[in-house]
């Protein structure tokens, strides 16, 4: 499992999840932020200090965010590109 970054965080990027993260898998998108799934440890760090409530684990997306699993995974896709 890991976490995705949904909706709420377009146009918002706070970053304070990019903080709290250990593993250092949190990017910043064009519009977003994203976390890399094979990275990401599943601490669930970053959750509780999203301003927005914009990150959610993939296996429990929000209603209407479940594209957001698999844009994250394109994100990642290249990893010469993150």
């Amino acid at each position: 499992m890991t976490f995705v970054i949904g909706e709420a965080c377009i146009g918002v990027q706070d970053r304070a999840c990019v903080d709290e993260c250990p593993v250092d898998c949190i990017r910043e998108g064009p519009d977003k932020l994203y976390i890399n799934p094979i990275d990401c440890i599943d601490c669930g760090n970053c959750q509780p200090v999203c301003p927005v409530s914009a990150i959610f684990p993939d296996r429990a997306p929000k209603p209407g965010e479940e594209h957001h699993i698999q844009a994250n995974a394109d994100f990642f896709a290249d990893p010469d590109d993150h």
